[in-house]
C-alpha cells in the first residue's frame, strides 16, 4: 500500500466518475485555500533526535474519550461525508482499515452507512471512533443522532464549527450526487429537507450542551485561531482540532499548517513586544537599551523623558540626550520642555536606585 499521495490521487481517478472524484477532490471557490494548504504542509520539517534508545517503539497515543482513546498510531481518519459514492461498503470498509491498522476513525454525520453497522465493524476489530456532530437546524435531529452514536460506541464527540454556512464549490456541477435515501440513512425521513442541514447559530454555549447530552468528551474542529482555541477549552472543549475544513469552506482562509506555525511565532512576537516594554519602563533583564545613533546606553543611563532608573547602581552615568516631540502649542512650550527633560548631553547625573 503506497503511502504517496499524489500516486492515491491518480489512483482515484482511474477508477472513480469525474463528478464524484471532483466531490471529495474540490474545494470552494477558487481554491486558493485548498492549493496553499498542500503548499504549507510541504513546509514542516522535522527535527529528529539522536542517540536515544529506539530498539523498542511505541507510536501509541492516548487521547480523550470515554472509554479512553487509545490508538497504536497517532494518524487518524478525518469525518468524510458519503463515502458510499466510492465504495458500495462506504464507511463500513473505513472503520475496518482503520481498526486493523490501530487508527482513530471519525465518523461523519454525513455517513451514507448506518451508525450501528459502523460501530460493530469498528467494535468487531477492537477499533475506537469518535461521531462528527453538525448541530442541525432542527435539533431534535441532532440530540437523536448523538444519543445513537454514543449507544454505539463513539468515545467522543467532535463538533465542527467552520460550517454554519456551507461553502460553494467551484467544482460542482449541480449533479444529483447524493439522494435522498443517502442523505436520510441516519436522520430517516423527512419532509423538509433543510432541517437537517447546519444551524447559523451555532455558539460556544453548544459546546456545553453536547457534553452534558451526551456524557462524553466534546472537541471542536474548525479552529485557526488562538484566541477562538482559547474559548472553546474555556467553554468545556476537551480539545480543538486545527482545520480549515480542507479548504471546502471558506476560501482565503487561513492554511492549517501554517496555522499551527504561527502559533509559535506568535508567542515568540509577544515575548519580544513585551521585552521592549521592560526596556522602556527601565525594567529590563535582556538586551540594553540605545541612545542617539544606536549606540547601546550603559546599564542604568538616564535618557531624556525617563525621570530616573529603576535599576543602575548607585553611580554616574552620562545622560543621552533623546529627540523630544514637536513642539505642541496647545500645551505650551514649558510643558514640552518637561516632556522632553532639560538634561545636557554632556551632564553627569547620578542615579538613585
Amino acid at each position: 500500500m503506497t503511502v504517496d499521495i499524489a500516486e492515491l490521487e491518480r489512483r482515484a481517478r482511474r477508477v472513480l466518475t469525474p463528478e464524484v472524484y471532483d466531490y471529495y477532490a474540490g474545494g470552494s471557490g477558487s481554491e486558493r485555500t485548498l492549493q496553499a494548504s498542500v503548499a504549507a504542509w510541504q513546509q514542516h520539517w522535522l527535527l529528529p533526535r539522536v542517540l536515544r534508545d529506539v530498539s523498542t517503539v511505541d507510536t501509541s497515543v492516548r487521547l480523550p474519550g470515554l472509554p479512553e482513546t487509545v490508538a497504536r498510531t497517532p494518524v487518524g481518519v478525518a469525518p468524510t461525508g458519503f463515502q458510499g459514492l466510492a465504495s458500495p461498503d462506504g464507511e463500513l470498509a473505513t472503520a475496518r482499515g482503520a481498526a486493523a491498522a490501530g487508527a482513530l476513525m471519525i465518523v461523519s454525520s454525513r455517513s451514507s452507512r448506518r451508525l450501528e453497522d459502523i460501530g460493530k465493524i469498528a467494535a468487531d476489530g477492537e477499533g475506537a471512533w469518535w461521531f462528527q456532530v453538525y448541530v442541525m437546524r432542527d435539533r431534535d435531529l441532532t440530540v437523536r443522532l448523538v444519543a445513537r452514536a454514543v449507544a454505539a460506541g463513539a468515545r467522543a464527540l467532535v463538533l465542527t464549527a467552520d460550517t454554519p454556512v456551507v461553502g460553494h464549490k467551484r467544482r460542482d456541477r449541480g449533479e444529483d450526487l447524493i439522494t435522498e435515501t443517502e442523505f436520510t440513512v441516519n436522520t430517516g425521513p423527512l419532509a423538509d429537507l433543510s432541517l437537517a442541514e447546519q444551524a447559523a447559530d451555532l455558539t460556544f454555549a453548544d459546546i456545553g450542551w453536547l457534553a452534558r447530552l451526551s456524557g462524553v468528551p466534546v472537541l471542536v474542529k474548525g479552529v485557526l485561531r488562538a484566541d477562538d482555541a482559547r474559548a472553546c477549552l474555556a467553554a468545556g472543549a476537551a480539545g480543538v482540532i486545527v482545520s480549515n475544513h480542507g479548504g471546502r469552506q471558506l476560501d482565503g482562509a487561513d492554511r492549517a499548517g501554517a496555522a499551527r506555525r504561527r502559533r509559535g511565532s506568535g508567542r515568540r512576537r509577544r515575548g519580544a513586544r513585551g521585552r521592549r516594554a521592560a526596556h522602556r519602563r527601565g525594567r529590563a533583564r535582556g538586551a540594553r537599551p540605545r541612545g542617539p545613533g544606536g549606540v547601546p546606553r550603559p546599564p542604568g543611563a538616564v535618557g531624556a523623558g525617563m525621570r530616573r532608573c529603576q535599576r543602575c547602581p548607585e553611580s554616574a552615568y552620562r545622560a543621552y540626550q533623546r529627540p523630544g516631540p514637536r513642539h505642541d502649542a496647545r500645551r505650551g512650550g514649558d510643558a514640552c520642555r518637561r516632556r522632553r527633560g532639560d538634561a545636557d548631553p554632556g551632564q553627569r547625573i547620578a542615579c538613585k536606585t
